[in-house]
């Protein structure tokens, strides 16, 4: 048997000590192949969903540019002289999220990620027709699929509480999430590549027609539970049961009242506001950044717009699985690999995007410091994003769905402050918006470090410990 995990002493809160193997006192199965496996083909199955989620997400943010051009004969936008002009670019736009955890551990995270990409894919392919309509019409859908989109993550969290074993989590949800970076990545310059050579419209009826298609295998495919799922192996189910025994709840009830006065609980929540603070401004300001600054043209911003979304999906994928390789092999404990990993996640984006507001007209060094600080928030995937199935995996989804609910505000506070400290859109300004943003990083950083957990909390568990029936 391995040696003890290296971790914090447990507190008076903590049901399982983080200086305990994982699986104490749960049966050890044996290790189910990883090749073909049911869980691994979730993962894949639902990277591609949120790449689909997240290509009709941006897609608006190319098109744009051509719908409002084909409306528009004149320009108002205030831009920079302070650069050289290469031409101009487009802007991106941000999704809303409501709390989904609660409805998936009702209905099951499959019908409600699956018809919440299926709603958002329909609707974008109205999204022509509401043009036509006008503004009013374009925001109400657009809200309308943000309400299918809100519900996605914490779907997802909901269904690995059933399907990750603790020592393959880490890489399993890396897997999984980091569609929606490549999703960011590829549908930033198809887009702009279908409006140029055909028409705007198609770009919504391509990634819309896309959506549904994935919804059929997603449906077909997939399961909520090991239990249920038909094709499933008996020894991949043996052992994820296993891996899960001590760690998931039976009781029906959601323990609210101690959830919400939980400090690990809030640590996420402040660490989840304050990635997505800096998030969302590489988000929503970096065309804007491009255009006003340094004055790219729609092509070009498309491609390097992608580039640093490339770094973070790739980051995201190595970074799960050095995240495993250090719990199952040299025995990191699991808050000490969810500290080092935000930590890194947090800080190294900060220093980054400080420092690409200090090279002045130097557009290449600009998008390399951009694209690094991007780049390492995909430690964060391995860090405080999963940590909600760290502390409850019972109430994965409802957690998700809290913080999620709080790290929506920076994507509506955010760009409407940065608006309002770049009037004149000089260098000096927007150094003050990345100063903002990093600050707020770091210091959500550092209070997940001493307030986070890495065990399953003691309000996530009762009397008797098993598998969910």
């Amino acid at each position: 048997m391995r040696s003890p995990v290296r971790g914090l002493p447990p507190s008076d809160g903590d049901k399982v000590s983080d200086n305990t193997p994982l699986l104490q006192d749960a049966p050890q199965a044996e290790v189910a192949p990883v090749c073909c496996s049911v869980r691994y083909n979730l993962a894949v199955l639902s990277f591609f969903g949120f790449f689909v989620l997240y290509a009709l997400r941006v897609n608006l943010s190319v098109a744009l540019v051509d719908m409002v051009d084909s409306n528009t004969t004149s320009a108002d936008n205030k831009t920079s002289k302070e650069c050289a002009e290469h031409s101009t670019s487009n802007q991106v736009l941000h999704n809303q999220t409501i709390p989904g955890g609660y409805v998936a551990s009702k209905v099951g995270g499959k019908l409600l990620l699956g018809f919440g990409i299926l709603g958002t894919a329909v609707f974008t392919l109205f999204t022509p027709i509401a043009a036509d309509f006008g503004v009013g019409a374009l925001i109400v859908l657009r809200a309308l699929e943000g309400l299918g989109e809100g519900v996605t993550f914490p779907a997802m969290h909901a269904m690995w509480s059933s399907w990750s074993p603790p020592l393959e989590r880490s890489k399993l949800l890396s897997i999984s999430y980091a569609g929606a970076q490549l999703g960011t990545v590829i549908s930033l310059p198809l887009s702009g590549i279908i409006c140029f050579y055909m028409n705007w419209t198609y770009v919504f009826y391509f990634f819309g027609i896309v959506g549904i298609i994935w919804f059929v295998l997603w449906i077909w495919l997939v399961s909520d539970t090991p239990e249920t799922h038909r094709t499933i192996s008996h020894q991949e189910k043996e052992y994820i049961r296993s891996s899960l025994k001590n760690q998931l709840s039976s009781q029906k009830s959601v323990p609210w009242v101690p959830m919400l006065k939980s400090l690990p609980l809030w640590a996420i929540v402040v660490a989840h506001f304050s990635y997505n603070w800096s998030f969302y401004t590489l988000l929503t300001l970096l065309p804007t950044y491009m255009k006003e600054i340094l004055r790219f043209n729609v092509q070009a911003n498309g491609f390097l717009s992608a580039v640093p979304y490339f770094g973070c999906w790739l980051c995201m994928i190595l970074s799960g699985q050095a995240a495993d390789h250090l719990r199952a092999k040299w025995n990191f404990s699991t808050i000490c690999v969810r500290r080092v990993f935000s930590l890194i996640g947090m800080i190294g984006p900060a220093v980054f995007l400080v420092a690409a507001g200090f090279i002045g007209c130097d557009y290449s060094l600009a998008v390399a410091f951009l694209t690094i600080s991007t780049t390492l928030g995909g430690f964060c995937s391995s860090g405080f994003s999963i940590n909600h199935l760290d502390i409850a995996p019972s109430y994965a989804g409802i957690l998700l769905g809290i913080t999620n609910t709080f790290a929506t505000i920076p994507g509506m506070v955010g760009p409407v402050i940065a608006k309002s400290l770049t009037p004149e859109n000089t260098i000096r300004e927007w150094q003050t918006v990345f100063w903002i943003a990093a600050a707020i990083n770091v210091f959500g950083a550092i209070f997940f470090t001493l307030f986070a957990k890495g065990e399953v909390q003691n309000w996530a568990l009762d009397d008797r410990h098993g598998h969910r029936s």
